[in-house]
């Protein structure tokens, strides 16, 4: 016959079984929750932030971006048909062999120096440019490369030439953007051979002073030409990237976060609110760019800064 105290230490073991039992469970469900949360959030990354390291095992490398986290790419190193030394077709079919996503790219004319003599060969570039990227299924055709910009009107000029990059990738059904570094958050003046940075000033006596980016925004025509913030070199020119979201909410439709080294690792970068901001105006694809990792390999720093986003309760 069972005794009272064996009731009890038996009922006990069962209540103590249960609550670990329980627990087990919750801990499970809280692991599955949050690995569902990360695995919904949609990563993309310029694989500039890579260099040379990708290229020399390109399948393998795609196959370790996805493994980090990310899901689309944004290509960096085109030159007449091929990326890198591949053929274009072939790099997409290695990127969808490792279920990644091509949605955007980076390309630059082959001049910095824009003029009405040169026009032709700026235009003939973004076509054949265009109908390559158009073939492997890319969304937004990219300039990263600052034109020469010393004037108002140089500006003004640049702004209608990207007008018509805009309107020959449109006919591919692309997008046309411009991505910015610091130099974009300088200012020029109207016949000025310089365009002036930082804290330097005019002088109030000078007339029609403007900042560069705000410039080319004011000179582009938005249902052809669409800006590609990246968060970091905003910072770099004195310019706030959340203020600019706000005040171009129309027109900056792509994002670039960065930082000073792997995401989240310095004090410079507010990333919370540049991803509220971010919401706010309906941005949903952004690329993470990574330069120069000092510390390990580039693959190891841009695992960092996916291994940040994934966590990051503010991204979504």
């Amino acid at each position: 016959m069972t005794n009272r105290r064996d009731f009890l230490r038996k009922a006990s073991l069962l209540t103590v079984s249960g609550m670990l039992a329980g627990k087990a469970g919750h801990v499970t469900a809280n692991t599955l929750a949050t690995h569902h949360a990360a695995a919904s959030k949609i990563i993309g990354l310029q694989i500039y932030s890579l260099g040379s390291e990708l290229h020399e095992n390109v399948p393998a490398g795609m196959k370790k971006i996805k493994k980090m986290g990310y899901s689309t790419l944004e290509l960096a190193g085109y030159n007449k048909g091929k990326i890198g030394k591949i053929d274009m077709m072939e790099f997409k079919k290695m990127a969808e062999d490792a279920g990644l996503k091509i949605t955007s790219t980076h390309v630059n004319p082959p001049v910095r120096e824009y003029s009405p003599k040169n026009k032709g060969e700026i235009m003939e570039f973004w076509k054949k440019a265009a109908d390559d990227h158009a073939k492997i299924g890319v969304t937004y055709l990219i300039q990263p490369g600052q034109p020469a910009t010393r004037s108002t009107e140089e500006v003004a000029y640049v702004g209608e030439i990207f007008n018509e990059a805009g309107k020959i990738a449109k006919a591919a059904g692309l997008s046309f953007g411009y991505h910015n570094h610091d130099g974009e958050f300088a200012r020029v003046k109207p016949g000025g051979t310089e365009a002036v940075a930082g804290r330097r000033g005019f002088g109030k006596e000078v007339k029609g002073i403007e900042v560069i980016y705000d410039a080319m925004i004011k000179s582009t025509d938005p249902s052809l030409v669409f800006f590609e913030l990246d968060v970091y070199w905003a910072v770099m020119g004195q310019a706030d990237p959340v203020e600019y979201m706000r005040k171009y909410a129309d027109r900056i439709r792509v994002l670039h976060i960065k930082d000073r080294a792997v995401l989240g690792q310095t004090g410079m970068m507010n990333f919370e609110m540049i991803f509220k901001q971010a919401r706010a105006i309906g941005i949903k694809d952004y690329f993470v760019e990574l330069e120069k990792y000092n510390g390990g390999t580039q693959f190891e720093g841009v695992k960092g800064c996916a291994n940040y986003l994934l966590k990051a309760k503010f991204v979504k």
